[in-house]
C-alpha cells in the first residue's frame, strides 16, 4: 500500500478508545505510514503523558493537544480550525476521528478535501438514549455530521446496526473492523496471593454498571457467601460508590484502586466482571479473555461477538439477582471455569488480532481514497 499521511483525531485520551488509536497509530507507522495524533490536553493526567511519550518517536505528524470540552461549546470551533490547520500542513491523507467530538472535527474541517473523513463512535453518541434530551440533541448532530463522512468504521456488528437504526446509513462507505488485542496479552495472567475473588477494571461511572456489582456481593453476603472484590479505575461515580459500599457495610470485603496496567489490574481477582449497562466492543473482555481470566459479562453492545458461540453464558444488564446467580455459579464452577476460559481465550486469538484491526481499517481507507478519485475525475 502507497504509504499514507494519517491523522488520528480524538478527544479523551484514557480508556479503550484512547487504546485503540494507539495501537492503530503505532501498528500503522511500523507498516511504513506517516501517523500523526490531535487530542485534549485537559484529560488523561499522568498516564496519558507516559502513553504520549511512547509513542511520539514513532509519529512522523507529531502529537498535538489543545483544548476540548466534553460538551458541544464555542471552544469547538477553535478545535475544528486547529484540525483544519493541521490536515493542511500535514497533507493528510486520512482524516480519522475517534469517539464524538474527534468524528465532528475530523468531518468539519475546510479547504482539504482530498482527505478520507473517516469515523469511528466507539459508542459515544450512540449511546445515549434516542428519548433523552441530551440524545436528541447528540443523534441529530450525528444525523447533518453524516453529510460530510467519507468512510464510517465500526469496532463491532453491534455499533453499526445501533448507527444505522439511531442516526441513519451512511451515505459514504461502511466497513466493520474489530477490535483486538497483540500476541503479548495471550501470557496467562496469574492471581496475586492476596486477589479477590472479582476485579472490575474501567472507568466508575453509571454506564458501568458498578452499583448493580456491589448490590449483587450485598445479596450473596446477606445469603453468608462472603465474596470479595478488588474496583481498579476512577472516575464521576467513584464517591457515590464508596458511599454505596460504606451504606451496605461492605467496606471490608469490597477494595477501590487507582488505575493502571490492564494485567496488573486483572491479576488483583480471579474473576473479571463486566456488569456494564451499556458497550461497544470493550478492550477489556479482549483483555481478559486474552489472558485466559475468567469472566462474567453482561450482553450489552457487541460483547455477543466476541464470545460467539459462547454467548448463552452473557447475563442481562441491569440485574442484580442474574449478577448474584452467575457470581455464585462461577465461583463453583472449578475445572469447568477454566475450561470456558480457555476456549473463550481461542476464540480471541483467532478473530481479534491487532493485525487484523489494522488490516481491516488500512483496506477500508485504500477503498475510500479509490471513491474520492473517482469522484474527482468525474
Amino acid at each position: 500500500m502507497t504509504p499514507l499521511n494519517i491523522l488520528h483525531v480524538f478527544r479523551a485520551p484514557v480508556g479503550g478508545l484512547f487504546r485503540h488509536v494507539a495501537d492503530l497509530a503505532r501498528e500503522q507507522a511500523t507498516r511504513g505510514h506517516r501517523v500523526g495524533l490531535i487530542a485534549d490536553i485537559t484529560t488523561g493526567g499522568e498516564r496519558a503523558e507516559a502513553a504520549f511519550a511512547a509513542l511520539a518517536p514513532s509519529l512522523a505528524l507529531g502529537i498535538s493537544r489543545i483544548p476540548m470540552t466534553r460538551n458541544i461549546g464555542l471552544g469547538d470551533i477553535g478545535a475544528v480550525r486547529h484540525v483544519t490547520r493541521r490536515a493542511r500542513e500535514t497533507n493528510a491523507d486520512v482524516l480519522h476521528g475517534h469517539g464524538a467530538k474527534g468524528g465532528a472535527y475530523a468531518r468539519l474541517t475546510f479547504g482539504h478535501d482530498r482527505a478520507v473523513r473517516a469515523y469511528t463512535p466507539h459508542g459515544g453518541s450512540l449511546l445515549f438514549p434516542a428519548d433523552s434530551l441530551a440524545g436528541q440533541i447528540y443523534l441529530k448532530t450525528e444525523k447533518l455530521l453524516m453529510l460530510r463522512g467519507d468512510l464510517f468504521m465500526f469496532e463491532s456488528q453491534f455499533s453499526a446496526e445501533v448507527f444505522r437504526h439511531k442516526v441513519g446509513t451512511p451515505r459514504g462507505l461502511v466497513r466493520v473492523s474489530h477490535n483486538g488485542v497483540s500476541r503479548a496479552e495471550f501470557e496467562p495472567i496469574v492471581p496475586v496471593p492476596e486477589a479477590t475473588d472479582l476485579v472490575f477494571m474501567g472507568e466508575l461511572r453509571p454506564i458501568k454498571g458498578i452499583d448493580v456489582l456491589i448490590a449483587a456481593i450485598a445479596k450473596l453476603h446477606g445469603q453468608g457467601r462472603k465474596v470479595t472484590a478488588t474496583l481498579v479505575g476512577s472516575g464521576p461515580s467513584e464517591q457515590a460508590l464508596k458511599a454505596q459500599v460504606g451504606g451496605l457495610g461492605l467496606a471490608d470485603a469490597i477494595r477501590f484502586r487507582s488505575a493502571m496496567p490492564a494485567r496488573q489490574a486483572l491479576a488483583l481477582g480471579r474473576i473479571m466482571t463486566v456488569p456494564s449497562r451499556a458497550e461497544s466492543l470493550p478492550y477489556v473482555v479482549l483483555e481478559a479473555a486474552a489472558g485466559g481470566v475468567p469472566l462474567i459479562t453482561t450482553d450489552v453492545g457487541g460483547i455477543a461477538e466476541i464470545y460467539g458461540p459462547q454467548a448463552s453464558a452473557l447475563i442481562p444488564a441491569d440485574d442484580v439477582n442474574a449478577l448474584a446467580t452467575a457470581i455464585v455459579t462461577m465461583l463453583d464452577a472449578g475445572d469447568a471455569r477454566a475450561a470456558f476460559a480457555a476456549t473463550l481465550r481461542d476464540r480471541v486469538a483467532t478473530s481479534f488480532s491487532v493485525d487484523a484491526m489494522v488490516d481491516g481499517i488500512l483496506k477500508a481507507y485504500g477503498e475510500a481514497l479509490d471513491v474520492l478519485a473517482a469522484s474527482a475525475r468525474r
